[in-house]
């Protein structure tokens, strides 16, 4: 499938968290909601781009938003890897795909000859009316929290 465009209805979540815990994306409607997609729990890259996260979390909750973190990994490999980092953001168990094959990020790789589908490492931010704001795609992890701090300052001031 192919990525919803900015304006379109953000595609229906409903994932267990690191504790098992089932999310909906529909619960948090009235806030933001940066959903970064990313392909494997405790990888250098995706830690690079969680402990950014982790990092600007005070100003990202001051901005009335929350931080999801999707990636095809189960629970315990979530919980793990929250703990290691002290993540304190959500992060969710996409183990079948689902959800990133509705938002276009299950996608075909390729390393060292071999191809196979994974997680696309992508963003999107999610308005508190449950519209898509502004999409990340191809997100280099180093940096990228301090756009998403200023993307969510544009966005609120326009809206």
């Amino acid at each position: 499938m192919s990525a919803p465009d900015i304006g379109d209805p953000a595609p229906p979540i409903e994932l267990p968290d690191e504790n098992g815990t089932i999310r909906r994306l529909a619960d948090e409607r009235g806030r933001w909601v940066v959903l970064y997609f990313y392909p494997a729990d405790d990888t250098p890259g995706c830690t690079a781009e969680a402990c950014e996260f982790r990092d600007a979390i005070d100003d990202i909750l001051a901005r009335d938003a929350v931080v999801w973190g999707v990636s095809p990994q189960g629970s315990a490999s979530k919980a793990r890897f929250k703990s290691k980092y002290d993540l304190p953001f959500t992060l969710l168990a996409d183990v079948d795909h689902r959800v990133s094959e509705a938002y276009g990020t299950w996608v075909e790789k390729s390393s060292r000859g071999r191809t196979y589908f994974g997680t696309g490492r992508t963003t999107f931010l999610i308005d508190p009316q449950g519209r898509v704001a502004k999409v990340w795609a191809r997100v280099t992890p180093r940096g990228h929290a301090a756009e998403v701090t200023a993307a969510l300052d544009e966005a609120r001031a326009a809206a």
